[in-house]
């Protein structure tokens, strides 16, 4: 794995780039490891010493939620698109991200157990509800597909993803798994039309 070399110490006038730095290979080790990865590697991935990631982020929790609130500013963006179909970019994108960065959906979990202050479960209703509405009032989705549903096709797409032996496969399995689900309930082009 490739160490990011920087040089001398900047002191303070470094701060911003080593909390991008590390934010960077967060994302990256993550996704490639799961939450799990030892914090030190993220530390040397991004060319910063321990101290300096814990005085970013104290916890591995406040370093992955960093990293989830990345994600989440731009599914609210995608989802704040007043068009009809925006519910579709949301949900691929929400599929994606469960796909190739399955740590986020662990730390949303842990963060649940722990944290019982933590509203990422309301504000994940709160973001899909609008779009899913306008598709519905558009036509382009079942109307009696709730945000339930859609959440449980999330978790279920996670299921999957962590059980899959091959990860390069595990989008394509994903698909193939929540298209059957899908066929009775997504509404085609020509209304009423299975897919």
């Amino acid at each position: 794995m490739p160490v990011t070399t920087r040089e001398g110490n900047r002191g303070p006038a470094a701060a911003a780039d080593n909390h991008r730095a590390i934010l960077a290979s967060a994302r990256r080790l993550f996704a490639e490891r799961g939450y799990h990865v030892p914090l030190n590697a993220i530390a040397r991935d991004a060319g910063v010493g321990q101290g300096v990631l814990y005085r970013h982020f104290p916890s591995r929790f406040d370093l992955a939620f960093a990293v989830f609130e990345e994600n989440f500013a731009e599914l609210e963006a995608l989802a704040d698109d007043p068009a009809p179909d925006a519910f579709a970019r949301v949900w691929s994108r929400l599929l994606d991200l469960t796909v190739r960065e399955a740590a986020f959906v662990e730390m949303v979990v842990e963060a649940r157990r722990s944290r019982p202050e933590y509203d990422g479960g309301e504000r994940l209703r709160a973001l899909i509800e609008p779009p899913l509405l306008r598709a519905q009032d558009a036509g382009l989705v079942d109307p009696l597909l709730g945000v339930d549903d859609v959440l449980l096709a999330q978790r279920m797409a996670y299921g999957i993803v962590v059980t899959e032996l091959d990860p390069a496969s595990a989008r394509q399995v994903v698909e193939r798994a929540l298209g059957h689900l899908a066929r009775p309930v997504v509404i085609g082009p020509n209304r009423g039309d299975a897919p």
